[in-house]
């Protein structure tokens, strides 16, 4: 069986959490390999300052260029459209794949409210990673995980890392307002951003 980790998101642009949280992904659920899927139209949420699907694809690219395991996929750009979950789970799964799906603690509390969430849970096991501290969290995130396993059969499990406060929005404010992004994004991500005046 093939453990197939999942891992979607706008990626505008890409940061250096971003890659904390595969690396953390590929360990602890020891993935065969990882899918990183910038969305095409992402469901939950309007986008900040929006630059193309091919900027934010070849920024991916060049993020997780260094990473054996990880690729840097397409699918959900060339099938257009609103980018639901349960379509792109369908299209990876296999009777000898076994896939997991990272999501971040906000979007890990609502996946009942996703677009046929039954689905998600058959075809997938769930993982989510803390990008804070926040500890007024602990007690929802707790009563989410025991009715997800009532309702779907399925437990939550928690990627253990040692959260960063980043954020794409953090990246992109920086550069509105002409500061650093030295230390947020890769080197490349930084060159790549700066050549194509992103974000300005």
């Amino acid at each position: 069986m093939t453990r197939i980790g999942i891992y979607g998101g706008t990626f505008s642009p890409p940061h250096n959490g971003h890659l904390q949280a595969a690396r953390a992904f590929m360990e602890q659920m020891w993935l065969d390999f990882l899918y990183v899927i910038p969305t095409a139209t992402p469901p939950h949420k309007e986008m900040e300052a929006p630059v193309s699907a091919a900027h934010r694809l070849e920024m991916c690219r060049l993020a997780f260029s260094d990473m054996e395991g990880v690729y840097v996929s397409d699918l959900e750009m060339r099938r257009g459209g609103i980018s639901y979950t349960v379509d792109t789970l369908r299209e990876l799964s296999g009777e000898d794949r076994r896939l997991f799906l990272l999501c971040g603690t906000d979007m890990m509390l609502t996946l009942d409210r996703w677009r046929e969430p039954d689905e998600i849970f058959r075809l997938c096991y769930p993982v989510y990673i803390r990008r804070d501290n926040d500890r007024s969290l602990d007690a929802p995130i707790i009563d989410k995980i025991a009715q997800y396993q009532r309702n779907y059969g399925k437990v939550v499990r928690r990627i253990v890392t040692e959260p960063i406060e980043l954020s794409s929005s953090d990246v992109r404010r920086c550069i509105a307002d002409g500061k650093e992004i030295d230390g947020m994004v890769p080197k490349a991500v930084k060159k790549y951003i700066k050549d194509n005046l992103l974000y300005v």
